[in-house]
């Protein structure tokens, strides 16, 4: 079979009107079983395509322009055992995307079975609000039920759990080591409140007189001031260290450490 035969288009029922209809689970499932059933049961043309429904168009003769005067109502052949509705009014739509329906054949020919004239939404006919309301009641107890059972050991002494004799030795050590390890859980950081300005400058220059670097996260140990704060003081007195012997730490401003100096050699 050559290329152009592979991706052959039939066209010849691209004009056919059909519908398109948007259906509820149950009635696919009813379709569904009704075409299975079909397909078991001997030949013909009434078993190859079964009567699932029947469509009741209404119209009336005295105010036919209204939108309201066509009516669609389309009735199950047959239903499901329980309360499936067997009613459904359709409702009509012609504002929509222009489509097409296309089909493929178990030997992979394609087809344009036609365009769509009228798209339909279905829901249950007012003469089945009362079956239609106990199958939402029944999937509503459905859902509800708990597929999960707690069963009640006998044995509650937990002798069955219990490694027996020899098996000890069998436990991995990974096992062990994550059983020892245990998260470290942080506690609530403490609210640190200001000091004056003034005061902290001179607790900073009192502190660079012990040592000459310090990092960020120890001077917020020694002077228990916001880390931010902190920042902007050690911005407009020191110099911070991005490379070197001392990288990661804080160091007084040139100017700052004469006057510190001077301060010593005056005491």
């Amino acid at each position: 079979m050559s290329d152009e035969g592979k991706y052959t288009l039939e066209t010849t029922r691209a004009d056919k009107s059909v519908w398109l209809m948007k259906c509820p689970p149950v009635v696919t499932r009813s379709w569904q079983a009704a075409s299975a059933a079909s397909g078991s049961s001997g030949s013909g043309d009434l078993t190859q395509n079964p009567i699932v429904a029947k469509v009741v168009l209404s119209l009336d003769l005295l105010n036919p322009d209204e939108s309201s005067a066509m009516q669609f109502k389309m009735e199950m052949a047959q239903t499901d055992s329980g309360h499936t509705p067997k009613s459904y009014s359709l409702n009509m739509f012609k504002d929509f995307v222009p489509m097409s329906i296309f089909s493929e054949s178990n030997q992979g020919k394609l087809a344009l079975e036609g365009r769509v004239e009228h798209k339909f939404d279905m829901e249950p006919h007012s003469d089945n609000f009362g079956e239609y309301g106990k199958l939402c009641r029944e999937r509503t107890n459905k859902s509800m039920i708990k597929t999960r059972q707690v069963q009640v050991l006998d044995n509650d002494h937990g002798i069955l759990m219990r490694p027996m004799p020899g098996m000890v030795g069998l436990v991995s050590s990974g096992t062990k080591d994550k059983q020892k390890k245990v998260t470290p859980t942080k506690g609530p950081e403490m609210k640190r409140t200001r000091r004056d300005r003034r005061e902290m400058e001179d607790i900073i220059f009192k502190l660079f007189e012990r040592q000459p670097n310090w990092a960020l996260k120890q001077l917020v140990q020694e002077t228990d001031q916001p880390e931010q704060f902190l920042k902007e003081i050690l911005n407009d007195l020191c110099v911070y260290n991005k490379r070197g012997p001392n990288q990661g730490t804080h160091e007084l401003k040139p100017e700052y450490k004469r006057a510190t100096e001077d301060t010593k050699d005056n005491v």
